[in-house]
């Protein structure tokens, strides 16, 4: 792979610590949520992945409807991300991604919904790991 751009963060203390970008622009604190035993004084990895996946998606669709000049209005990305054991006992992941496009009909939505996960490179890199349950949502009628 040819990396057009690398990100590189630090993370000290685990679940009950922080995080930090060698640029300083992300710093966060991270904190257990109650249903895992913290305080949820802070964030947690799994807000953290539901953030940047949504982000990166929402990017592939922007992206993909620019090649297609398609206008998709501002892309409405809604991420879950759930944690809990699978059938050995150790830990999972679950994603609910409900992605709305308000300019485009239902069919296009599905459509580039269904191209944007071909294309998303974390969509590609879970892909067959975790559950994913993508919902479109189109806003013009058609």
């Amino acid at each position: 792979m040819k990396a057009l751009y690398t990100a590189s963060v630090t993370s000290v203390g685990g679940r009950n610590g922080r995080v930090e970008s060698s640029d300083g622009a992300l710093r966060v604190s991270l904190a257990a949520p109650p249903a895992l035993g913290g305080k949820g004084e802070g964030s947690n990895p799994e807000q953290l992945f539901a953030a940047a996946y949504a982000a990166c998606f929402a990017g592939a669709m922007d992206y993909i409807a620019h090649q297609q000049k398609l206008s998709t209005g501002e892309i409405a990305i809604a991420s879950q991300v759930a944690i809990g054991p699978d059938d050995t006992g150790a830990f999972t992941l679950g994603v609910s991604l409900e992605i709305a496009a308000p300019n485009l009909t239902q069919t296009e939505t599905e459509e580039l919904v269904a191209q944007a996960d071909r294309a998303c490179p974390y969509s590609r890199a879970i892909r067959g790991n975790i559950e994913v349950t993508l919902t479109a949502r189109g806003g013009r009628a058609g």
